[in-house]
């Protein structure tokens, strides 16, 4: 479905606006086919972000106690309600034109989906779609969070997949409005310590991959 000529930019960890603001430009280029489809993968520091439509009362924690865990706030203009980025947690941004690859956002968020599956069955981690919830999910615990926007054809925003995350950061939101559900990583289902960049270089030769 994504062809082989998908860029692939690693510019490790970056503050989560710097990282919007190169999200707009890329896309900008890509609208005016100045670059080619582009994947930026890198972590960022402790941050919730709000989507377009989310309920600022799904962030538990106070301002002081997010002061005091150095986590951020910061609203967006992706789709999904609030999530939490930070150290460990591999997030790709798929700066993709869709009518070049004969794409629908729909087939877009599949194509995510079945790549973080297909990374996961190379660590022995089964994993699923949920029917009611967007994302990937292992057992009954989200591990990749997934938000994107449309815009003049071209994707921005994207996935968060929880590799060696510290999760008691989710523990200061409602992870995307969920109640009843909860959260995982790469480290917490194999029970020992998996390295991020292990994980991107698994994620990148796939997103490589023809038709992958």
């Amino acid at each position: 479905m994504i062809k082989n000529d998908l860029n692939i930019l690693e510019p490790g960890r970056v503050d989560y606006t710097a990282a919007l603001e190169l999200q707009r430009d890329l896309h900008a280029k890509r609208v005016r086919d100045e670059i080619p489809d582009t994947l930026i993968l890198l972590e960022h520091p402790p941050v919730y972000t709000l989507g377009r439509h989310a309920d600022g009362g799904n962030i538990v924690w106070d301002e002081s106690r997010r002061r005091e865990r150095g986590v951020d706030v910061r609203q967006t203009d992706r789709g999904g309600d609030v999530t939490y980025h930070g150290p460990g947690q591999l997030v790709g941004y798929p700066i993709i034109k869709l009518a070049s690859r004969g794409l629908t956002p729909l087939r877009l968020v599949a194509w995510v989906e079945d790549l973080i599956m297909q990374v996961l069955n190379a660590f022995g981690i089964a994993s699923y779609v949920h029917p009611d919830y967007p994302g990937v999910w292992v057992g009954d615990a989200k591990i990749c969070a997934i938000g994107m926007r449309i815009k003049e054809g071209v994707s921005y925003h994207g996935f968060a997949l929880n590799v060696s995350t510290d999760l008691s950061y989710f523990e200061g939101i409602v992870p995307c409005g969920i109640q009843d559900k909860s959260v995982c990583s790469v480290s917490s289902v194999l029970g020992k310590t998996t390295d991020p960049d292990a994980v991107k270089k698994i994620l990148s030769k796939i997103a490589q991959t023809p038709n992958s």
